[in-house]
């Protein structure tokens, strides 16, 4: 995300689903986890210490110990000093590589321990339809639940329409679910929707539920849930 001071951008995101944050802007607190972090194939972060930071109320950064930070391989840059944490360095996640809470890999930055991602499974039936063609009618869905967004109903791949979706070249990545391995368009009437459907199939193994199915755009379609 080039402007931290924005919210940041997930997949089926509407303007207003956003709930207040509940912190502001310089809010610190304990991470209860180890924090890894690797760079050109060496480990240049390992902490058991580590402070989160909001430098903007949207999702935090790691402060790190100083003493915890390889800093004859991590560049000067990567690092900044926020305020009286003088023993601390905020680390730029976009300089280094990969990062790890405990043995897990985390994507985009790190999770907030005041967001929630919980996948529901739910006997709805979700109808979705897009300038009178129907995607999608399933009979069943798992729900995601996840702080601030609103909520996101995965489908079984059986229950779509695949003569109207195309595959798209867009991946994105969540901190909560994981890396996508699919988008869809939706074409229909000769009218194409970029990025409509998209996909986990290796979800996070909180998310689990949610591998192999394929949620959609709902704010830019016809959804009829029963």
């Amino acid at each position: 995300m080039s402007d931290p001071s924005q919210r940041p951008a997930a997949e089926g995101t509407a303007p207003g689903h956003f709930a207040p944050s509940p912190v502001e802007a310089g809010h610190t607190a304990p991470c209860p986890r180890r924090v890894r972090a690797m760079l050109d194939g060496e480990w240049v972060v390992d902490s058991s210490t580590v402070t989160y930071y909001w430098e903007h109320p949207y999702y935090p950064q790691y402060l790190v110990p100083l003493t915890d930070i390889r800093t004859d391989l991590v560049p000067e840059k990567a690092l900044r000093i926020v305020d009286t944490h003088a023993d601390e360095r905020l680390v730029s996640w976009k300089m280094i590589d990969r990062w790890f809470e405990e043995d897990e890999e985390v994507f985009v930055h790190p999770r907030s321990p005041y967001v929630r991602a919980d996948a529901v499974r739910a006997n709805k039936r979700i109808q979705i339809e897009h300038n009178g063609a129907v995607l999608a009618d399933a009979s069943s869905c798992v729900i995601v639940f996840e702080t601030g967004l609103p909520p996101r109903y995965y489908l079984d791949k059986t229950a779509i329409d695949w003569s109207l979706l195309s595959p798209s070249d867009t991946v994105s990545a969540c901190p909560y679910k994981g890396t996508t391995t699919g988008y869809w368009d939706a074409v229909v009437n000769g009218e194409s929707t970029p990025d409509i459907a998209w996909s986990y199939d290796f979800p996070t193994w909180a998310l689990t539920p949610i591998a192999g199915l394929v949620a959609f755009y709902d704010e830019k379609l016809n959804v009829t849930i029963g």
